[in-house]
């Protein structure tokens, strides 16, 4: 028998959990057609998969691509980490709903809350839609290089009905709570895999308040359960205030676990020690999957938070550092550190305001081929400045100067925990990701999220077995989404498929490019060791470049639970 494309001589890892097996796989048209011994058969196409790994692709939960589809459809960095689908619309920022005049509101929110450019939203993208499944259709027009999953955002559908009084800590009235209610089962019937809210104190519009939906009470909750169950059931994304009412937020969650069946949060091990931490989450979750509902939590494969160097971010909040990064090139800022006065300045800046975060807890990436995260024995600036006998801004300027301005630096933010990192990590009910792919743009890039749990995780430090990282990557996080015929191989199942070298699969240092609309600047992190990625039957990369390919689909079937 003739097929579209052969994958031979590859193992495969189905996506299952079960053991690696030798086999072939056939692709014909958008789906897998046979896997097993086809030595007999022939193709259009062939890949030799002979020492590589075969596996489902992978599903990212957390992400905010949402605008940069339209003017990188090629979706990049997730498409060269091994990614065929992401979730859009986490954290209640969204495009839709949106009335006509709404537009700067919602663009002005995503800017202030994710780092992505105002103008670029305004700029780059159609404004074609009113409703979120109107806001779908032209997703799935912009032509993506990934299948596209969306949920609807809190803070646009409360806009969208509160307007000026949704930003208020005033509860919706019983007519607001009808129209969000209406909303929730438009959009999830139309398409929406649910909807996501966020309550972290941390996420403000431009004027400082709190964005929309922050101290939302349980009724306004209650009343969007019921419109998802009335559209067909939906999924509940959340990002919680954890870190000043966590029994709160815990029993907020659960109580949607119970009303819509399906929630996923965003988690971490924290800042602390020890691993009372661990035992809290996974007692929540299993209680709570046993008790309420199907509850996931997505996490961080790494410490996260910002990078800082000459890029978008510098290592002092000042006036004299800012005037460096405000050179239009990034020799020029090179050229100033290497200024002896200006050097002086940069350092007497640093030396009377500080750095701009604790140094204690600023870690530099190095210069190697990929870059050092540093988990695990893990030197800070402060440490290294230390050992040096110099101040850690003196120290930064050193290895920028040494790294042609390149070298950039890790700012531990979140999940410092690094002991209870890897007991979390393998919990059950868990997602290795919270990439937050195409957010704070400029300021960090954890696109890779996949590729280090691979690597670094799986390969290198043997947390788990291969087929149980893939399961997490793959067919976990198709099931949360309630994918269809995705997730995992198999005859009859889309054609979602990765082809790579676990030997070598890594990546990149991050880079910083300005090519969003405007000139705005974003970094970017590629990858090593993936010799195919497919979507929907269609090769999107080789040997990490994109072929230009964009066979992705705006996912809107879901098997719900």
């Amino acid at each position: 028998m003739a097929h579209d494309l052969i994958i031979r001589n590859g193992t495969v890892v189905d996506g299952t959990g079960t053991d690696p097996v030798r086999a072939d796989v056939a692709v014909d048209g958008d789906r897998i057609t046979a896997i097993g011994d086809l030595a007999e058969a022939t193709a259009t196409r062939e890949i030799d998969a002979a020492g590589l790994v075969v596996t489902p692709g992978f599903v990212d939960l957390h992400t905010h691509l949402d605008a940069q589809i339209a003017w990188d459809p090629l979706m990049t960095s997730s498409s060269w980490h091994g990614v065929t689908t992401v979730l859009t619309g986490n954290c209640g920022v969204t495009f839709a709903p949106v009335a006509p005049d709404d537009k700067v509101f919602l663009a002005e929110m995503m800017e202030s809350v994710e780092d992505v450019p105002r103008d670029a939203i305004l700029g780059g993208l159609p404004w074609d839609w009113e409703t979120f499944p109107e806001y779908l259709d032209s997703v799935q027009r912009m032509g993506p290089a990934l299948n596209v999953v969306g949920m609807v955002g809190h803070c646009a559908v409360r806009y969208h009905v509160m307007g000026e009084r949704a930003i208020d800590d005033a509860p919706a009235t019983p007519t607001d709570l009808d129209r969000m209610r209406a909303v929730a089962e438009e959009s999830v019937a139309g398409g929406a895999v649910g909807f996501s809210t966020s309550r972290i104190l941390l996420h403000v519009i431009p004027d400082g308040r709190c964005v929309p939906g922050t101290f939302a009470e349980l009724d306004e909750y209650l009343a969007v359960a019921d419109g998802m169950n009335a559209g067909g059931g939906g999924l509940f994304q959340a990002v919680c205030d954890f870190p000043t009412k966590p029994e709160h937020e815990y029993e907020l969650l659960r109580e949607m676990a119970r009303s819509c069946g399906d929630v996923l949060f965003s988690g971490g091990v924290g800042n602390g020690t020890g691993l009372a931490g661990v035992d809290r989450i996974a007692s929540f979750l299993d209680d709570t999957n046993r008790d309420a509902g199907r509850i996931t939590m997505a996490m961080q494969t790494r410490p996260s938070g910002s990078l800082c160097g000459l890029a978008q971010i510098s290592p002092v909040k000042g006036k004299r550092w800012k005037a460096v990064l405000e050179l239009p090139t990034l020799a020029d800022r090179l050229a100033a550190l290497k200024d002896p006065e200006i050097r002086a300045g940069l350092v007497e800046e640093g030396m009377t305001k500080g750095m701009w975060y604790d140094p204690a807890h600023i870690y530099p990436l190095g210069t190697a081929d990929s870059p050092d995260y540093g988990i695990e024995g893990a030197v800070s600036i402060a440490e290294l400045a230390e050992r040096a006998g110099v101040h850690p801004v003196d120290l930064v300027i050193d290895r920028l100067i040494a790294s042609d301005g390149l070298e950039l630096f890790n700012t531990w933010f979140f999940s410092r925990n690094t002991e209870a990192l890897p007991e979390m990590l393998n919990l059950d009910h868990v997602y290795p990701g919270l990439a937050d792919t195409g957010a704070h743009a400029g300021q960090i890039c954890d696109a890779d999220m996949s590729t280090h749990y691979l690597a670094y995780w799986q390969r290198d430090r043997k947390l788990t077995s291969l087929a149980d990282a893939v399961r997490r990557l793959s067919a976990l996080p198709a099931g949360v989404l309630g994918l269809v015929d995705r997730g995992t191989l198999g005859a009859g199942k889309f054609a979602d498929i990765n082809v790579f070298d676990i030997d070598a699969v890594d990546s990149e240092q991050p880079r910083y490019t300005n090519d969003f609309p405007n000139g705005a600047g974003r970094l970017k992190i590629g990858a090593r060791g993936y010799a195919a990625t497919l979507v929907n039957g269609a090769v999107v990369t080789e040997q990490g470049v994109n072929t230009g390919a964009r066979p992705g689909r705006v996912l809107r079937e879901f098997a719900r639970t």
